[in-house]
């Protein structure tokens, strides 16, 4: 059988997945990350190639998220994305007419505004942890919650509390604040599943044309409490795939399947990758005052790609540092 994988590593999570040439999930893995994306990357091989064995050829490879060109060298990817595209192409192919992607990760969250299949608007959050799925794991572990029970938790709740969600350092003051007078745990989860959603809103949502079908994807989508604040922040129903942690991953997968169409092969340098020795490493290139920091990486000693440059000078493997 052809499959096509894709592979989306960010800061938090790293995820693989192959599809059929239908789009079909064949096998996913979603790993963390732990601020080694190259040896998540190569777990990731690991346990994709054992769990197709024999039975699966790799026609095609995508890769996307923040660590998209480290990932697409270290695999021979055939295509290399960024996320925006790779979830609205994810979105669309699983939820036909979807007008509205709402993808909240750990690190960082964004709104993908599509119509008619096409990309028309988006926004992203990168610098304030409020509405993201980080906030949610600080204020847990605050708890001495779970996170995996937050969304249950926060389902049992008939009054939630308002906290102060615009900064996580004053939802966590505020938070304790509520403690202190007595409101149930319940209704405390509730508001900071509140709490995060109107941040989310104020801040990547603002401003954009938010119409139905809702799609709910990225890590934070598991959250049945964060499902139902969106829901009655916006008034309206939200559909979460059957594959919302993995749809960058699917997106990746997709594109590739376009690009080896055209070029008849695929660049995949097997999953023999796994167990080869990877090294990134960088430096400061000296040549104009831009001072761009150039990253190396490099497998058994040899130097197989360099980026990072805005003149394109390093991309040349014959220069040196």
């Amino acid at each position: 059988m052809e499959g096509y994988l894709g592979i989306d590593v960010g800061s938090v999570s790293t995820n693989l997945v192959v599809i059929d040439p239908e789009g079909g999930v064949l096998s996913s893995v979603y790993l963390r990350t732990r601020g080694q994306p190259i040896t998540a990357v190569q777990e990731g091989l690991r346990k994709i190639g054992g769990d197709l064995g024999e039975d699966v050829e790799i026609k095609g490879v995508g890769t996307t998220g923040s660590a998209r060109t480290l990932s697409g060298v270290m695999v021979g990817a055939d295509t290399v994305k960024n996320e925006i595209t790779a979830h609205a192409v994810a979105a669309t192919l699983k939820v036909p007419g979807a007008q509205t992607v709402v993808e909240i990760g750990g690190q960082d969250s964004k709104i993908i505004i599509l119509r008619e299949g096409i990309v028309t608007d988006f926004a992203m959050n990168t610098v304030c942890a409020a509405g993201t799925g980080s906030f949610l794991d600080h204020q847990a572990e605050r708890l001495n919650i779970p996170i995996e029970e937050f969304g249950a938790l926060a389902l049992q709740s008939k009054n939630p509390v308002r906290i102060a969600g615009r900064c996580s350092v004053f939802a966590e003051s505020d938070m304790i604040h509520k403690q202190q007078m007595g409101h149930l745990l319940p209704d405390i989860v509730a508001g900071l599943c509140d709490a995060l959603v109107r941040n989310y809103l104020n801040n990547v949502g603002k401003g954009k044309d938010i119409l139905s079908p809702v799609i709910f994807q990225g890590g934070v989508a598991a959250n049945s409490g964060i499902k139902r604040s969106l829901e009655k922040a916006l008034e309206l129903e939200i559909t979460v795939p059957k594959y919302f942690d993995v749809m960058g991953a699917i997106g990746a997968a997709l594109l590739s399947q376009g690009v080896v169409r055209e070029r008849k092969k695929s660049s995949f340098r097997g999953f023999a990758v796994s167990d080869m020795n990877y090294e990134a490493s960088s430096f400061e290139c000296k040549g104009c005052p831009n001072m761009c920091e150039i990253v190396n990486i490099a497998v058994d000693g040899q130097v197989l790609a360099r980026w990072g440059g805005r003149c394109g000078k390093w991309e040349n493997l014959q220069e040196t540092g």
